[in-house]
């Protein structure tokens, strides 16, 4: 992709981010691109996978989120912060998106205890298997790597197979449904600090592979490749794990090892 279509995009998006509250049109973002509405469009969909709607609403949600566990604003201010109207409308696209209520997501702390899978429909047979390898950055350890099946380019909602790991390597996505699925990668990097230890806020790593098609008792093997995340990388709207602890731990082997060296 076009580096002045990528750079187009990311002015729309930063508008985005930067009036969550407003009710922005494609017109507005169109203009910001420098784009015809038209070209706009398509082009946004070939950068982010989406349209520019989508990646608004989930970057309202992302906003959200971080408000929740930020701030002590209620649920309905926040709903009105973030651009919605109506409470109900925001409390119910954000349980669907997320996979907890705004309430319940502030009073877990933004966690899940586990995360539940998609029910299959009873009809399609959920018997594919995706695998394959992670692969990361040289000069980024990895502490956590979240893989998920989802059916769009935005990771929300249930993934029909998904699974954590704690760094780079193979992996294994079972009872995968006969469909068209998006392999979504999101991972968390340990940052050198400046004293040689760790840095204070971990690296965002971002991968995906899709979308592509799997057939009943169909299985694929995958190289994802994560990259740091950009500003046209949809967001992550559905809560995970746990992952802390694991974070913590594999920090205290990373600066341990430093240290020593």
């Amino acid at each position: 992709m076009s580096s002045h279509f990528v750079d187009a995009v990311e002015r729309s998006i930063v508008l985005m981010r930067d009036n969550l509250g407003e009710q922005l049109t494609v017109d507005d973002m169109a203009r910001a691109a420098m784009f015809s509405k038209f070209h706009y469009t398509r082009v946004f969909q070939r950068v982010t996978g989406v349209s520019p709607g989508r990646f608004l609403s989930a970057l309202r949600l992302q906003r959200a989120k971080s408000l929740l566990l930020s701030t002590s604003m209620n649920v309905a201010d926040i709903s009105v912060h973030v651009g919605y109207n109506s409470v109900g409308t925001f409390s119910s696209r954000f349980t669907r998106s997320v996979g907890l209520s705004p309430t319940e997501y502030r009073r877990r702390e933004g966690v899940l205890r586990s995360i539940v899978r998609a029910e299959p429909d009873g009809v399609t047979p959920a018997t594919g298997v995706v695998s394959g390898v992670v692969s990361g950055c040289s000069s980024t350890p990895l502490d956590t790597v979240f893989l998920g099946l989802f059916k769009s380019r935005i990771p929300e909602g249930r993934p029909v197979s998904c699974t954590t790991l704690t760094g780079p390597g193979r992996f294994a996505l079972d009872g995968v449904p006969d469909g068209t699925w998006y392999l979504l990668c999101h991972a968390l990097g340990t940052v050198p600090g400046e004293d040689g230890g760790v840095g204070p806020e971990p690296a965002a790593m971002f991968g995906c592979h899709g979308p592509f098609r799997i057939g009943p008792e169909q299985t694929l093997d995958l190289v994802v490749r994560l990259r740091p995340a950009r500003l046209c990388d949809p967001p992550m709207l559905v809560a995970l794990p746990d992952v802390r602890a694991v974070v913590t731990v594999r920090r205290a082997r990373w600066s341990g090892v430093a240290r020593a060296a």
